[in-house]
C-alpha cells in the first residue's frame, strides 16, 4: 500500500483542519473582541475574558488530548487495514473524558473566586472573571466531545466534516455574541460579560449535537458503548497520562506567564489577554498543517512507510517556515489595525504596539515546533512529547521568565521566555525524529 504525501492531499487535509482547529481561539477571540468594545469597564472585562480563558484552555488542553490519541491509534489501524479492530475505541475514549469532565465542573464551580485569585485577580476584575467562568464551564463537556469526535474523523482521514461543524460553531459564536452582550433594544437585554459567556455555551453545544450526527451518518464509528473495552484502551490511556503530564507542563507557562502579566496591572494584563489569544488564534492555525502531519504520519508509521514518512516530514518542515513567515507579515501589515480591533483604551494599545512585534518573529520557530508536535502524536510517541515540554518549560521558561521579571521587562520578559520556550520545544523533536527515521527508512 502506498500512501499519497502530495501538496495536493496534504492541503486537502490541512486546509479543512485549520478552519476547524480555529474554532476555539475564534470564540475566546469574538469574545475578547466584543467584550474590549462595550462601553462599561471594557478593560476590566477583557481582563477577565483572558484570564477565564488561560484556565479553560488548560482544561480543554489537558483533557482534550484525547484527539491526538484517538487519531493516532485509528489513523495506525487504518494504515495497516485493520480498522474494525478499533471501531469501539471512540465511544469508549469519549465515554471517559466527558465523565471526567462533569467532576471537574463539580470540582471547580463552587472555588472559582479561589481559583482566580490564583491568577492574581482581585476587586471588579475576579468579579467578572467569576461570573464568566461560571457560565462558560459548562460548556467544558460539549467541547470535549467534539474533540474526541474530531480525533475519530482525523484518524480515519477525513478533515472535511469538522470543518463544516467549526464554521457553524464559529459564526453561531459571533452572531449570539453581538446579541447577547450588547442586547436588542425591547427583546433582549444586553446581558455584557456574562452574554459573551452564555454565546460560548450555545454555539459549543450545538457544535457537539453536529458532531454526532456527522460521525454516525458519515463513517462507520458508533456513539453506542460498548463493553469489554478494546484492547487498545490501555495504549489509549497511557498515551493519555503522558498528555496530561505534558499538559500540565504547557499550563504551567500559561499560568506563570498570565500570573506575571496581571501582577503588572490591568493595562498589562488587557494587552497580554489580546497577544496571546491572537498567538493561540496563530498556534491553531498552523495546527491544519501539523494535524495533516499528524494524521499522515499514524497512517505510514501503521503501514510501515518510512520513507514516505521522512520525505513526509522534509516537507512539512518547509511548509512550517513559508506558513510561519507569512503570518508573521500578515501581522506586521495589520500591526495597527488589530490593536485597535481589541480596545480603545490608550494605555493597552500603547504596550500593544510595544511588545507584539515579539510575537510576530516568533512565528517561524511556533510553526516548526508545532509540526513536529503533530507528527509525534501521530506515531503515538506521547512519552517523548512529555519529556520535552517538561524540560522547556521547567528547565527553560520559568528561570527565563523570572530572571527577566528581575529586571523589569514586563511583557518583553514573558514574551522572549515564551520564544525560548518554543525553540527548546520544537528543537529536540526535530532531531530525535531524524536520528529514528533516517535509518529506518534507510532499511525499508
Amino acid at each position: 500500500m502506498s500512501s499519497d504525501i502530495s501538496i495536493k492531499h496534504i492541503n486537502k487535509l490541512a486546509i479543512p483542519a485549520l478552519i476547524s482547529g480555529i474554532s476555539e481561539p475564534i470564540l475566546s477571540l469574538t469574545d475578547a473582541a466584543i467584550v474590549g468594545n462595550i462601553n462599561l469597564n471594557a478593560t476590566e472585562s477583557l481582563a477577565a475574558v483572558g484570564i477565564v480563558t488561560t484556565f479553560l484552555s488548560m482544561l480543554i488542553w489537558v483533557l482534550g488530548q484525547t484527539r491526538s490519541a484517538i487519531s493516532s491509534i485509528v489513523s495506525q489501524y487504518v494504515g495497516a487495514n485493520q480498522l474494525e479492530k478499533v471501531k469501539n475505541l471512540p465511544a469508549q475514549a469519549i465515554f471517559i473524558i466527558t465523565s471526567l469532565s462533569i467532576l471537574i465542573i463539580m470540582g471547580t464551580y463552587p472555588f472559582a473566586q479561589n481559583i482566580f485569585k490564583l491568577y492574581n485577580a482581585s476587586d471588579l476584575i475576579l468579579d467578572y472573571s467569576v461570573d464568566y467562568y461560571k457560565i462558560r464551564v459548562f460548556g467544558f463537556p460539549f467541547t470535549l466531545f467534539t474533540i474526541a469526535v474530531f480525533g475519530a474523523f482525523r484518524g480515519l482521514q477525513n478533515t472535511y466534516y469538522p470543518m463544516i461543524i467549526a464554521i457553524i460553531g464559529a459564526l453561531l459564536n459571533i452572531i449570539l455574541d453581538f446579541i447577547l452582550v450588547f442586547g436588542i433594544k425591547g427583546y433582549i437585554p444586553a446581558m455584557h460579560i456574562k452574554g459573551a459567556a452564555y454565546a460560548s455555551v450555545i454555539a459549543q453545544l450545538i457544535m457537539a449535537a453536529f458532531s454526532a450526527y456527522y460521525l454516525l451518518k458519515k463513517t462507520p464509528i458508533p456513539l453506542k458503548i460498548s463493553f469489554p473495552f478494546n484492547k487498545e484502551i490501555n495504549r489509549f490511556i497511557i498515551m493519555i497520562l503522558n498528555l496530561f503530564v505534558r499538559t500540565l507542563a504547557l499550563n504551567v507557562t500559561l499560568y506563570f506567564a498570565t500570573r506575571f502579566a496581571t501582577g503588572y496591572g490591568a493595562a498589562y494584563i488587557a494587552t497580554y489577554t489580546i497577544a496571546i489569544n491572537l498567538w493561540f488564534f496563530a498556534a491553531f492555525f498552523i495546527d491544519g498543517y501539523a494535524s495533516a502531519g499528524n494524521i499522515l504520519s499514524g497512517k505510514l508509521f501503521g503501514g510501515k512507510e518510512y520513507r514516505l514518512l521522512l520525505k513526509l516530514s522534509n516537507r512539512l518542515i518547509k511548509y512550517a517556515i513559508v506558513i510561519g513567515i507569512v503570518l508573521a507579515l500578515i501581522g506586521a501589515i495589520f500591526y495597527y489595525p488589530i490593536g485597535r480591533l481589541f480596545s480603545e483604551d490608550p494605555d493597552v494599545l500603547a504596550l500593544f504596539y510595544d511588545s507584539f512585534w515579539i510575537i510576530l518573529v516568533m512565528q517561524p520557530l511556533c510553526s516548526l515546533a508545532f509540526i513536529f508536535d503533530g507528527i509525534f502524536k501521530g506515531l503515538g510517541k506521547m512519552k517523548s512529547l512529555r519529556n520535552v515540554l517538561l524540560f522547556s518549560t521547567f528547565i527553560v521558561f520559568v528561570p527565563i521568565l523570572f530572571w527577566l521579571d528581575s529586571l523589569n521587562y514586563k511583557l518583553h520578559g514573558i514574551f522572549i521566555a515564551l520564544t525560548f520556550w518554543i525553540l527548546a520545544r520544537g528543537i529536540p523533536l526535530i532531531v530525535k525524529f531524524r536520528k529514528i527515521f533516517i535509518p529506518l527508512s534507510q532499511n525499508h
